[in-house]
């Protein structure tokens, strides 16, 4: 039996052995913190150096300013096309934009190559009545070259006074030159929900973009056609081709719409610990009446999560070809007088723990739009464009395997990345075959089952 005294004096060498590793393991990390941090400062002092000779000998006097901003915007877009730093003035131009008004030429664009890339015109814009297209590469803007701007540089040369014109270069896949198109500047009134009765049984309700209007205009669509169809409602068809996305709470809160419980979509940062789930909330807006989900190449971002939750769900039968493949969630950070980051802080996942980061939503019943002559010509020798076509995008699942293992990932969240799809729609709704389709299916002539039966023999 120990003595007390003995007792005592090995409780104290403990304790001093145990504060000794506790301040060594302290140490270590300190150590390897300020190693890093001093790395960091090494790398600060070589972008001061280099930032003092352009200062000092370029042959212009530069604006400090503006090489400041450029640094900053070349750091991020180097993460991925996504991520970028809004100036002051861009970011009073995206507050405003989300609440549903702006002035400009109506589309969604990205960065490609040096050139900007239409992601998907907004209805009724002077850019959609111009007749752009998803997909098409602007690369001269009056006649001057984009290459070497930034999309933020792009986009504020796009913008202008109303009803001052500007004219866009265009090089179109299936066209064999580039060629101009003009288009005059206007106030963007954005309505992001449109509706009407298709015949005396269907309600065909597109969503344009997801802004601060976007769910409650649905409900008073949704509303509405139950009104004007009453008893004879069998169905509502939700288009979501070329919606290029918007604010992820939107699309959460729409998917919410349809949606009496479950997981909505699942956000996951850089550490596990980041990752969020939001779920669905009891009470159907359409009273548990069939949906059909319209998507293609344009469809991208908050209208994949919407797909993706309602595919997952066997809430909705999803009809089209591959959508976009953006599945990244950039978060605004303010940084006060001085703008705000954009920045990629998670990629998201559909209810069932599939990425379309760089792959898209794959449709239940793929139907493709019977393109016009004039864009059949190459269109079997140049692939369509997707996220996995942008230069320096985030990368998919398939390439972190170990992680998607961690996280038992199911295979399907490992596929390979896939390019996009078509995003033509006719303007001619008798032309719309995809439309048709789903009036069909909601009918009754066609049925889901015998559709996958078809596939399942073609394969």
């Amino acid at each position: 039996m120990m003595r007390k005294s003995d007792y005592v004096l090995w409780a104290l060498l403990v304790l001093a052995v145990l504060a000794a590793g506790s301040t060594m393991v302290s140490l270590a990390k300190s150590q390897s913190a300020s190693a890093g941090n001093s790395e960091i400062y090494r790398q600060l002092d070589l972008f001061g150096e280099v930032l003092e000779r352009v200062r000092s000998d370029y042959v212009e006097k530069p604006e400090d300013p503006k090489l400041i901003e450029s640094a900053i915007n070349g750091m991020l877009t180097a993460l991925d096309p996504h991520s970028a730093y809004l100036n002051p003035k861009h970011f009073r131009d995206m507050q405003v934009q989300t609440r549903g008004e702006f002035g400009g030429l109506g589309i969604e664009v990205t960065m490609e190559n040096g050139v900007v890339k239409v992601v998907a015109p907004i209805e009724d814009t002077p850019a959609a009545r111009a007749g752009l297209l998803s997909g098409d590469l602007i690369t001269a803007l009056d006649k001057e070259q984009i290459q070497g701007l930034t999309l933020q540089e792009a986009v504020e040369k796009m913008r202008g006074p109303v009803n001052s014109p500007i004219t866009l270069t265009i090089v179109r896949k299936g066209v064999d030159e580039p060629f101009d198109v003009k288009v005059v500047r206007d106030v963007i009134h954005i309505n992001p929900v449109k509706y009407n009765a298709e015949g005396d049984d269907v309600g065909y309700i597109r969503l344009t973009t997801f802004n601060e209007q976007t769910t409650a205009n649905l409900q008073k669509g949704v509303e509405d056609l139950k009104k004007q169809l009453g008893t004879n409602l069998k169905g509502y068809i939700i288009d979501l081709r070329n919606n290029p996305g918007g604010l992820l709470d939107q699309a959460i809160s729409v998917s919410d719409a349809f949606l009496d419980q479950g997981a909505i979509v699942l956000t996951r940062g850089r550490n596990l610990e980041e990752t969020q789930r939001s779920n669905a909330r009891q009470g159907d807006i359409t009273d548990g009446k069939q949906i059909v989900v319209l998507i293609n190449g344009g469809s991208a971002s908050a209208s994949e999560i919407v797909a993706g939750a309602l595919q997952d769900h066997n809430r909705a039968t999803v009809v089209g070809t591959r959508s976009f493949g953006k599945g990244s969630v950039q978060t605004i950070i303010p940084l006060g007088s001085n703008g705000a980051l954009r920045l990629t802080t998670a990629r998201y996942y559909t209810p069932s723990g599939r990425s379309i980061q760089a792959k898209g939503i794959d449709p239940t019943i793929v139907v493709e739009e019977e393109l016009p002559e004039d864009m059949k010509k190459k269109a079997d020798s140049q692939s369509t464009r997707g996220e996995s076509n942008l230069r320096g995008h985030l990368k998919g699942d398939h390439e972190m395997d170990d992680e998607a293992a961690d996280e038992g990932m199911s295979e399907e969240t490992e596929k390979e990345e896939e390019s996009g799809s078509s995003s033509y729609v006719p303007t001619d709704k008798e032309k719309d075959t995809q439309l048709n389709y789903a009036l069909d299916l909601i009918r009754g002539i066609k049925s889901v089952d015998t559709e996958a039966k078809k596939k399942a023999e073609a394969n």
